[in-house]
């Protein structure tokens, strides 16, 4: 599958490239939570996966017979043996719990995104705030608006801003150090002029990076993030 897939992708369309272009066309099956034996399974935790439609549409162009090859076995593992299709899946959220917990343990949970965050809790508590994966207000963090929206990524604007005006700080300083009355006299008469052009555009650099239009400009860049997140 690591060598077919990407050879599929390669060949499709950008527009039918989209997840929600081939949901709309029954290319991919949601899975869903069932019961079995008494216990809840959490089939949803494998997300989609391609049907019969998708086959018969996406790879006869590299299969003769791909309805011969992805057959109703094939596309749904648990009718070839539902108590192995169970395991695997409790093999797989146990996996995701024991991951995730690491995260709310060490508390680098903080350092994530709103939409990570979420993702880690339900992994490891399956709900976040009392939703569950599949919730609309879940999955409306994951979008672009809305991540960009939030404290999370205003703060990361601002860390981006102060970190580039210490250097620019830190520039500034050091050109007026070496200008100084005692070290003029050290100086090569030569080198005053260029220093002092230096001296200038990190002044002008100093004053851009500390303007509101500075901050506004990183709208959309990754920002930065804490080296050492206080508290």
């Amino acid at each position: 599958m690591s060598f077919l897939v990407p050879e599929i992708w390669g060949r499709l369309p950008t527009r039918e490239q989209d997840p929600a272009w081939m949901i709309d066309r029954g290319y991919l099956e949601k899975l869903e939570d069932f019961d079995h034996d008494g216990e809840r399974v959490l089939a949803s935790r494998l997300g989609w996966r391609i049907t019969n439609r998708f086959a018969h549409a996406y790879l006869g162009k590299i299969f003769d017979s791909p309805m011969a090859v992805f057959d109703e076995a094939m596309l749904k593992p648990e009718t070839q043996d539902l108590a192995a299709y169970v395991e695997g899946i409790g093999h797989i959220v146990a996996s995701q719990c024991q991951v995730a917990q690491g995260y709310l343990d060490d508390g680098s949970i903080a350092d994530a995104c709103p939409p990570l965050q979420a993702l880690l809790h339900i992994m490891a508590q399956g709900e976040y705030q009392g939703k569950n994966l599949s919730h609309p207000e879940i999955r409306g963090l994951f979008t672009r608006d809305s991540l960009l929206a939030g404290d999370w990524y205003r703060e990361r604007l601002e860390i981006k801003q102060r970190r580039d005006i210490a250097l620019a700080k830190r520039q500034v300083a050091y050109l007026e150090a070496f200008l100084a009355a005692d070290a003029r006299e050290r100086c090569d008469p030569d080198q005053l002029a260029p220093c002092q052009a230096l001296l200038a555009m990190a002044e002008g650099e100093l004053a851009r990076v500390g303007s509101d239009a500075y901050r506004e400009s990183l709208w959309g860049s990754l920002g930065a993030d804490w080296v050492h997140r206080p508290g």
